[in-house]
């Protein structure tokens, strides 16, 4: 009923963490710009920063992939299909919270009861027979996606890099698309403690993202990258649990969730006290509805409360770029035939007191309504082991919650 109820809005971001995190809320819905601050890679993050301090209050936004170009001399010209700023926080009108099957309306002007009755006064209806499939095409074909990563292995051999994310589109265009139900059958078949749906005026994410890329609890910060991927055998419990023991006996995957890691403790270092950053957990394996995960968790206690120079020093993530992290920007400019945008970038809030928390996109649906054009990236991480098949294989088992949904 709250989706239903917020879709006539130009702004709103739901966060919904389908029951993973019983400390945190279930599901909160931020309606409205009461105001806002949108820019652009240069000076965005200053921005940000001073917009955070001139309004204590409930701030909702995105961080897109291309903030790398302020923050390292760096260039974006590969196509773009959904245009999404690189930079847009708002302070909404109105808050609900769900916790506890507790509802929390908070609103700046206004009667609460009128929202809680429109919403309550919203009728549902069969959902399942409201959708149009469409056909998902390759912005690399698969021979192409070969060569390039046997390309990429070969500047892991000259010492250029040590490993990369390197990421593939996935595009439909179309006439006609039904965000809120595929956001709904997104998260019936794909229920992630990361998932959103977020929309930006004519634009959209709908996201059921595993990753959690950085929060802020007071001093302490952490951060839990995922690499290292095996597929789930939901039908065979004896096969599934073979696919976990494989995993985290897997040298290749295991060195990649290590390596990044290492680049994610580094990037702490430059905003924690010294000596207070620590590896939590080293390679952990979960269990996600499609895949088993390998996450590691480094946490640190913050020197600093300017939110340019934290997200400065650690974005864009590790997970999403790899070591080292300059080097390897460069090549997936160099490599990849589309712009991330916000893909790869971070959704999140910050609260009253300061505190935030981010994920990191992906596994997610971008569409622009104007454009009637749908993106999905998916990517690996590339390393001297890498083989290629095997790394496009990947991609696609990294989409098949939404390849089922568009496709049908």
């Amino acid at each position: 009923k709250m989706l239903k109820w917020c879709q006539p809005f130009n702004i709103f971001c739901l966060l919904e963490n389908s029951n993973h995190d019983t400390e945190s809320f279930d599901c909160i819905l931020a309606v409205g710009a009461h105001e806002a601050i949108e820019m652009n890679s240069g000076n965005a993050l200053e921005g940000l920063n001073q917009f955070k301090k001139k309004h204590k209050d409930w701030i909702f936004g995105h961080l897109g992939y291309d903030l790398k170009n302020e923050i390292e001399e760096l260039s974006s010209k590969n196509h773009d299909g959904i245009c999404f700023p690189d930079l847009f926080f708002f302070i909404p009108d109105i808050l609900l919270i769900i916790k506890n099957n507790q509802l929390t309306v908070g609103i700046l002007e206004g009667k609460i009861n009128l929202f809680y009755d429109q919403i309550q006064s919203i009728e549902l209806t069969d959902h399942q027979s409201q959708f149009n499939s469409f056909i998902l095409k390759n912005r690399i074909e698969r021979e192409k996606y070969i060569s390039i990563i046997n390309q990429l292995k070969g500047h892991i051999y000259k010492g250029d890099c040590y490993e990369i994310n390197f990421c593939q589109e996935f595009y439909a265009e179309c006439e006609e698309f039904n965000h809120l139900e595929a956001f709904i059958r997104l998260m019936e078949i794909s229920p992630n403690p990361f998932s959103a749906y977020y929309k930006m005026n004519d634009k959209y994410l709908l996201c059921a993202s595993p990753e959690r890329f950085l929060q802020k609890k007071g001093k302490n910060i952490i951060s839990q990258p995922i690499k290292g991927t095996a597929k789930r055998d939901l039908e065979n419990k004896e096969k599934d649990n073979k696919s976990r023991q494989d995993l985290l006996s897997n040298i290749k995957e295991k060195s990649e969730n290590i390596m990044v890691a290492d680049l994610v403790r580094n990037d702490l270092s430059k905003i924690c006290l010294k000596g207070s950053v620590k590896v939590r957990e080293l390679s952990g394996l979960y269990s996600f509805p499609q895949v088993h995960q390998l996450i590691s968790t480094i946490e640190g206690i913050l020197d600093t409360e300017e939110i340019d120079k934290i997200f400065k020093s650690t974005f864009p993530m590790g997970s999403m770029t790899g070591v080292p992290k300059k080097g390897v920007m460069e090549l997936i400019e160099k490599y990849e035939s589309s712009k991330r945008g916000l893909y790869s970038g971070a959704l999140g809030y910050f609260t009253p007191d300061g505190d935030f928390d981010f994920n990191v996109v992906i596994r997610s649906i971008l569409y622009n309504d104007s454009q009637k054009y749908i993106s999905i990236h998916a990517g690996s991480a590339i390393t001297a082991q890498s083989n290629p098949t095997e790394e496009y294989d990947e991609c696609i088992l990294k989409i098949k919650a939404i390849k089922q949904i568009l496709e049908g």
